[in-house]
């Protein structure tokens, strides 16, 4: 007879999510890379896109028809490839420095790791950082306290990142866990939440900490109650609208997210 399926891995994020409260260090990255072609873009239209891999994410704001015009207002023609490739060289050097400024965790994932180490769960991590920006990030995350078994960047797997499953399943491979129900996914963008969906994990997002708000905890908390909350509903509403199966407030609630799942996986259900 098998064994009772049970959650063994968990799948996270890096910034929003473990590192980088609100999400701040791909932020002015990306708007000194546009800018870059003349084009100038608000804080938001940068944080659009936010989970992709970094060259896709630029993509993704150029393809915006609003920010569209008003490339071709200044250079009389459509985007193309060169102009990605002249974007990407001055978000690379932009983000390498950036990304040393927003490295710190996020409360509550040490107590999280150290419980998910005591009841013998993987850990992974996946992101859209290309794979130099990720090293840091790695390495600064591990001088914390916080290493995961296996983390992975888009450039790792040959299919590509996010949205499709490739890290997932490169990391489930690694840690030897299956059937997919038995893994969770934690992140704090839609890319997140289809990854998650396409790798047919439990899914769920963090809303406080994510770039979604993309606030500190303390711009956050200073908020007048009210808008506090119409921000945090905000959060929740996309990440659901991405197919999350839930939402949470941070990492620190995966613990007990953990039983809750292992609760429905005793009952027969699945993701």
């Amino acid at each position: 007879m098998s064994e009772p399926v049970t959650i063994r891995a968990v799948m996270f994020d890096w910034a929003g999510t473990t590192v980088d409260h609100g999400c701040f260090a791909p932020v002015a990255p990306f708007i000194d890379a546009v800018a870059e072609l003349g084009v100038t873009i608000s804080s938001a239209e940068a944080r659009k896109p936010m989970g992709l891999h970094k060259r896709d994410h630029l993509v993704a704001i150029l393809s915006e028809p609003e920010i569209a015009a008003r490339f071709r207002a200044v250079h009389q023609r459509e985007w193309n490839q060169t102009d990605i490739d002249r974007m990407f060289e001055r978000f690379i050097t932009a983000q390498l420095t950036s990304i040393r400024d927003h490295a710190k965790l996020i409360p509550g994932v040490l107590d999280t790791v150290a419980e998910l180490r005591r009841r013998g769960i993987g850990i992974g991590g996946t992101t859209g950082y290309f794979r130099e920006a990720a090293k840091i990030v790695i390495e600064l995350a591990a001088q914390q306290g916080y290493s995961p078994d296996l983390s992975l960047t888009p450039e790792d797997v040959a299919g590509g990142g996010r949205p499709w499953p490739w890290m997932i399943y490169r990391i489930m491979e690694h840690l030897r866990v299956c059937p997919p129900a038995a893994v969770l996914k934690i992140g704090d963008t839609i890319p997140d939440m289809e990854e998650g969906r396409n790798a047919g994990v439990w899914t769920f997002g963090v809303r406080r900490t994510g770039s979604e708000i993309g606030l500190t905890a303390e711009e956050l908390d200073a908020l007048p109650v009210d808008q506090r909350q119409a921000k945090l509903r905000h959060a929740e509403t996309v990440l659901m609208g991405a197919g999350a199966h839930g939402v949470i407030d941070s990492v620190a609630e995966v613990p007990a997210l953990i039983d809750a799942l292992n609760a429905r996986l005793a009952r027969g259900e699945r993701p």
